[in-house]
């Protein structure tokens, strides 16, 4: 009687064993997919001084039990920006703070002496933002500031009554705060007038009023400033699901290779008993 037969029952744990540890790698980076994007952030992550930037800013619901029903974004006073109007979402009411400056600050031609501080949304009855979604929100704001970055504290409030504060900076070594306040990355301006993306970073000719103040409004856009969030959501939703296919793959491959190496260790001649 041959001995091969003992060998199956070891080959079956051994392919248990790895359908088991691929498993727990795709399950393990979904969730951490899901962490890493539970914060409020903000896009473009990169714009350039002095242009007109239209800021996406993502809300994702944390709670397990609440809606998100508020969110405040404030403008400090450090960084101001001349004109900031922010556009209509359905089954939300915006509206927008000007507050004083400490001080005259210049932002090209415009001597600001006040600024829009915040702008707020508030969700109408019915439609918060649910448990497992996201919404989100967009701000057309310029000239921006000639700094190296600006942030945008974000105060997120739920209908049970709790608020998360999102105004953390993120710490020289790099590593991410508990609840990062969301950032743009500011870089100079070339000379042709474009910023990075091929934007005209001259002021829309509907933001002229800011010449005589901050222009505070709601912004009916098009073009790349209406497409953004629908964008954005594709391409996030698109690159979740090709990391995922990836380490399915990979753990396939792994799981072939195992078997192949299991196989030719069992092929070799066999002692009878």
């Amino acid at each position: 009687m041959s001995s091969s037969k003992s060998s199956h029952p070891e080959r079956t744990a051994t392919v248990r064993r790895w359908a088991i540890v691929a498993t727990l790698t795709v399950v393990g980076v979904g969730l951490g997919a899901g962490v890493a994007s539970a914060h409020v952030t903000v896009s473009p992550s990169e714009a350039t001084q002095g242009s007109y930037t239209t800021l996406t800013f993502r809300v994702p619901n944390e709670s397990d039990t609440a809606g998100t029903v508020g969110l405040v974004i404030t403008i400090p006073a450090e960084t101001p920006i001349a004109s900031v109007r922010f556009r209509d979402q359905p089954g939300w009411t915006a509206k927008a703070v000007v507050s004083q400056l400490p001080a005259p600050v210049t932002q090209g031609d415009v001597e600001l002496t006040e600024a829009v501080s915040t702008v707020t949304f508030t969700a109408d009855r019915g439609t918060a933002i649910g448990p497992g979604a996201f919404a989100e929100f967009a701000l057309s704001a310029g000239p921006l500031p000639d700094v190296a970055s600006i942030a945008f504290p974000t105060t997120q409030v739920y209908d049970d009554g709790t608020e998360v504060v999102w105004d953390e900076p993120t710490p020289a070594d790099g590593s991410e705060p508990e609840h990062p306040a969301p950032t743009v990355q500011l870089v100079a301006g070339s000379e042709s007038g474009h910023d990075h993306d091929g934007a005209s970073t001259s002021a829309p000719a509907a933001s002229a009023e800011s010449t005589a103040g901050p222009a505070v409004t709601s912004a009916h856009e098009s073009g790349h400033a209406a497409d953004s969030p629908e964008a954005a959501a594709k391409s996030d939703t698109a690159a979740r699901i090709l990391a995922v296919l990836g380490l399915v793959v990979g753990a396939l491959g792994l799981l072939v290779g195992a078997l192949g190496f299991r196989r030719a260790r069992n092929s070799g001649p066999r002692k009878s008993e």
